[in-house]
């Protein structure tokens, strides 16, 4: 197991210098849901919300987010997205969940640093957005299993999640 990158010698928080580190094109695909009431989903899917087209805000909103990931974490280096795609998944019920919407990042640049942060924070920020559209008709909704699928790029190479 390696080291924390986010701390020196002496175990101080500091931001990585990535100086030396050369430029690839990197990619990071995050997912997430967020489980509601069979009847929230409904308004969701119809497009029937108080507040508009839930999905296409929650879109926008998450390309929003991974944008302004450094303003968010601490020791992120603000980085030139090249890309950046938001798709969603409306599930009524399966045999493991809820009924749900599902949420899925990809996050692209080139540079010395990668974009894991970026994509997570576009799950975070779309599915947070989803709540906040609909917690007026469904205050139990619960964010879930919001995680890093894939990433490429730069020395460590790829990372799938098996």
């Amino acid at each position: 197991m390696s080291t924390l990158t986010h701390f020196d010698t002496t175990g101080q928080a500091h931001m990585v210098d990535v100086a030396a580190k050369p430029a690839s094109h990197r990619i990071a695909v995050a997912s997430g849901r967020i489980e509601m009431l069979p009847e929230t989903l409904a308004l969701i899917a119809s497009g029937d919300a108080k507040k508009g087209d839930v999905l296409g805000i929650a879109r926008i909103a998450g390309i929003q987010g991974a944008k302004r990931t450094s303003e968010l974490i601490p020791l992120c280096h603000p980085i030139a997205l090249t890309r950046v795609a938001v798709e969603f998944e409306v599930v009524l019920a399966d045999a493991l969940f809820p009924a749900h919407v599902t949420c899925r990042a990809t996050a692209e640049t080139v540079g010395p640093t990668g974009v894991e942060m970026e994509a997570l924070t576009a799950v975070q920020v779309a599915l947070l957005t989803i709540y906040d559209m609909c917690k007026a008709v469904d205050r139990g909704m619960a964010i879930q299993q919001v995680r890093l699928l894939e990433k490429h790029g730069g020395k460590s190479g790829s990372f799938v999640l098996g």
